[in-house]
C-alpha cells in the first residue's frame, strides 16, 4: 500500500477552516512535519499547509510546541525577535538560507508561566524557531508578522506528565493564540524507504491513534507502548509522538476534530494532521 488515501482535500480545508473565523476559541492544530526539505518543494503536504494558513482566523500570537526543542525541565522561548534555527543536517544550500523573521511573542510567554501552577516555566533567550516550527509556519503564515513563542519538551518525563502540563495551556486558545503541536505520529528514520512502499506497522500505528482520536480515548494514547510491536517500530523515541499528547489536554469537549494529510512520506513517517475547532 503506497499511501491512505486523503479524507480531507485542500478545499475541504478551507472551506471548513472559513467556518471557525468567528469562535471565541482559536483552532488547535497537530501537524505532521516530516522531512524538512517538504518546506521548500512543491507537494501535497506543503499545499494544505498553505491553504490552511488562508482560512485560518488570524491568531494574536502563535504557541508552538516542536518536537525538536527537548530540554530538561519546561521553557518558554523569550527571545525578540527569535532566531532561525537550522538544526538539521546534509541537505542543500537552499534550506539552510530559509529565515522566518517573525516577532517574538514575550508578553503570551510571561503570561504562561505565570498561569501554569505545579510545574515551574522557565524562561529562556538562546532557542529561537526551531525547524518543527518555521518549517510549517512559513507556508502557513510567510509574511512572517505573527508573534510566535515555543514551549519546550522535558524528555525526561513521562507523557503524562505532558498530558497535565497541557491542560493547563488550554486558556490560551481563548486569548487569541493558534497552537500549533508539530511532530510526527509515526517516525521512525533507521527504517526510510524511497519505493514508495508503507510499512504495515507504520499503517497499523497510524490507524490506531486516528482511532482513539475519534473515540477520545486519551489514557490508550497516553499509554501507547501498549500496541506492542507496531508501537516500538513506529516511536522508538517519543520526542516526535509527545506534541500529539498536548493536543489531547488542549482539546475542547466541544472541539470538532478533523484530518488532513493523512498520508505517510518515505515509508515510516505519518504526515497524519489534526485540525480541533
Amino acid at each position: 500500500m503506497d499511501s491512505f488515501p486523503t479524507s480531507l482535500g485542500l478545499n475541504a480545508v478551507g472551506q471548513i477552516a472559513d467556518g471557525y473565523e468567528h469562535t471565541e476559541r482559536m483552532p488547535l492544530l497537530f501537524v505532521g512535519h516530516g522531512n524538512p526539505m517538504l518546506a521548500i518543494t512543491a507537494n501535497i503536504f506543503r499545499q494544505a499547509w498553505e491553504d490552511l494558513g488562508r482560512h485560518l482566523p488570524h491568531p494574536k500570537a502563535i504557541l508552538c510546541i516542536s518536537a525538536h526543542w527537548l530540554t530538561r525541565g519546561t521553557f518558554v522561548t523569550m527571545a525578540d525577535p527569535p532566531r532561525t534555527i537550522h538544526d538539521f543536517g546534509g541537505f542543500p544550500q537552499e534550506l539552510y538560507d530559509q529565515q522566518y523573521p517573525a516577532p517574538g511573542a514575550v508578553d503570551y510567554a510571561r503570561m504562561t508561566i505565570a498561569e501554569v501552577k505545579g510545574v515551574p516555566v522557565h524562561e529562556d533567550y538562546k532557542w529561537g524557531i526551531d525547524h518543527g516550527a518555521w518549517c510549517v509556519l512559513k507556508p502557513m503564515f510567510p509574511e512572517a508578522r505573527i508573534p510566535i513563542f515555543q514551549l519546550s519538551l522535558d524528555d525526561h518525563q513521562p507523557a503524562a506528565y505532558h498530558y497535565d502540563l497541557s491542560r493547563q495551556l488550554a486558556f490560551l486558545r481563548r486569548r487569541g493564540v493558534l497552537i500549533v503541536c508539530s511532530g510526527n505520529v509515526v517516525h521512525n528514520l533507521r527504517m526510510l524507504q524511497m519505493n514508495g512502499g508503507v510499512y504495515d506497522w507504520a499503517i497499523e500505528f497510524d490507524t490506531i491513534v486516528k482511532e482513539r482520536l475519534e473515540a477520545h480515548d486519551d489514557q490508550a494514547l497516553i499509554d501507547y507502548q501498549q500496541f506492542g510491536q507496531a508501537a516500538r517500530l513506529a516511536v522508538p523515541t517519543n520526542d516526535h509522538y509527545l506534541p500529539l499528547i498536548y493536543t489531547l489536554g488542549l482539546r475542547d469537549p466541544q472541539d470538532t476534530l478533523t484530518f488532513f494529510n493523512d498520508q505517510f512520506d518515505l515509508g515510516s513517517l505519518s504526515m497524519r494532521s489534526v485540525i480541533f475547532t
